[in-house]
């Protein structure tokens, strides 16, 4: 068990900032990580598809032999991660749940929340964040955008920034002092997103604060492998051109052999 890998499942490439950051966390663990890029976006997607998706890319990663599953994902985080934990026999991490417990430590009790249509659109960051603190003020706001400028390493591109200024002129007007970036490819554009905002908002990274949860967890549990592995393995259901290449600058490095499998 303590020698198995642990797996991690994005609908594309932006759970890469996941995965570095978990690399980073626990350098000695085997990672596998899966793209479901025959069918990205899941954002814009149904409850009822993302929660199909989410098992059939679930089930590929178990069959992979992995002792812990990591949804690196907001949408699927926002809508499967109930299904996935009754379906599966292992620790199932989500990425919402980490991101909310950073968020609460706001000093004005005003949080802002951004993410794709999905994940806003199912409430869960908002629910997460009240159950830990009632009377939080949480506002949301979709920005889609920020996927596509992140993918075409347009991050720091005047474009972002005035997509960035519009997406969040009414988080500004709330007067937050917490920001957090609800979906996995939105670190990348974090100096844009603090210069829009200022100094003054403190951005969540959820991709940070999960890999910090799965370390912890690893500490509680005893799940760390008992001799050096760190072996990685990337898996995506479409050709992996597009990925290889974005992935590149998620990672900060090349990713090796990336191989195409059918899930599902």
């Amino acid at each position: 068990m303590l020698h198995r890998a642990i797996g991690i499942f994005d609908s594309g490439v932006g759970g890469l900032t996941v995965f570095k950051e978990i690399m980073q966390q626990l350098p000695g663990e085997d990672l596998i990580y899966l793209g479901d890029t025959a069918r990205v976006p899941y954002g814009t997607k149904s409850a009822k598809i993302v929660q199909q998706y989410a098992l059939e890319a679930a089930a590929f990663l178990i069959d992979q032999g992995v002792k812990m599953l990591v949804v690196a994902c907001n949408t699927a985080s926002a809508v499967a991660l109930p299904v996935l934990r009754e379906h599966f026999q292992l620790p199932v991490i989500g990425v919402i749940e980490p991101g909310a417990r950073r968020a609460v430590t706001s000093r004005n009790r005003h949080i802002g929340v951004i993410g794709t249509e999905g994940t806003i659109n199912s409430g869960r960051y908002e629910e997460a964040i009240r159950t830990l603190l009632p009377d939080a003020q949480v506002y949301s706001a979709a920005c889609p955008l920020f996927v596509p400028l992140a993918e075409e390493g347009w991050a720091e591109h005047e474009v972002a920034r005035l997509t960035a200024s519009e997406y969040l002129q009414p988080l500004i007007a709330a007067d937050i002092d917490t920001l957090v970036l609800g979906c996995t490819h939105y670190p990348l554009l974090r100096g844009t997103l603090q210069q829009v905002l200022g100094p003054r908002v403190s951005l969540v990274d959820s991709a940070e604060e999960t890999a910090l949860t799965v370390a912890e967890l690893f500490r509680q549990r005893g799940l760390a492998r008992p001799e050096h592995g760190g072996r990685r393995a990337f898996y995506v259901t479409d050709v992996p051109t597009r990925f290889e290449r974005v992935g590149r600058a998620f990672l900060g490095r090349e990713l090796g052999f990336v191989e195409q499998v059918r899930i599902g």
